[in-house]
């Protein structure tokens, strides 16, 4: 069974980069600590994918960073030792399993204890739970959890919980501290001016819990 082994879970949005170009803004991330990356471009073409995920993954395999496609497992099985992070309404866990083999990585986002808990039965690897506190990019998915429902989904699920939604350097250490292996983050790295300094500050926080 792989095994998630980062603290941070990088998501993708170069939309949200502030004009830069996302693959150079994920090679200075990478210089400054090991997240993990999912790939998370949803208006791309399998193609357009496909390209840019060659381009991530040269990336990410010089510094053994775990990388996962959103949701697109044709396009995780394009290329060697790539995962693949499930939506809540995707495939099931075992169906995508199946498909992927045992050897990659496999994640679900989840947004109830409840959802957390079947993830887990079906074969997940790793689950996201969120949103935790209120961000305007998961608003569909209704108000926050909270840490209270966090520290509830840590207490029964058994394989690591990446808390996300409104995620800073300070909710990621509240979200340790509430039992979370990690936190994810799209903004908070990838749409700061200072991307070294932001890697290094959500590093800390999940890595150095105090």
């Amino acid at each position: 069974m792989p095994t998630f082994s980062s603290r941070l879970l990088l998501v993708t949005d170069r939309h949200q980069t502030k004009g830069r170009s996302l693959v150079p803004l994920l090679q200075r991330v990478l210089a400054v600590g090991i997240p993990a990356i999912q790939l998370r471009e949803r208006d791309l073409s399998v193609r357009e994918l496909v390209a840019l995920a060659r381009e991530v993954q040269a990336v990410t395999a010089s510094c053994k960073s775990q990388l996962l496609v959103n949701d697109r497992i044709d396009v995780a099985l394009a290329l060697e030792g790539v995962g693949v992070h499930l939506r809540s309404n995707s495939l099931p866990p075992p169906v995508a399993r199946k498909m992927l083999g045992p050897q990659r990585l496999l994640g679900m986002s989840v947004h109830s204890v409840e959802e957390g808990l079947l993830a887990e039965t079906q074969g997940a690897d790793y689950i996201v739970l969120g949103p935790i506190y209120e961000t305007p990019s998961k608003q569909m998915f209704g108000p926050p959890l909270g840490l209270h429902t966090l520290e509830k989904a840590c207490a029964l699920v058994r394989i690591p919980i990446i808390g996300i939604g409104g995620v800073t350097a300070a909710r990621a250490r509240e979200m340790r501290h509430a039992g979370a292996f990690g936190a994810a983050v799209i903004t908070a790295i990838l749409g700061a001016d200072d991307v070294e300094s932001a890697t290094r500050e959500v590093l800390d926080a999940v890595t150095l819990v105090q």
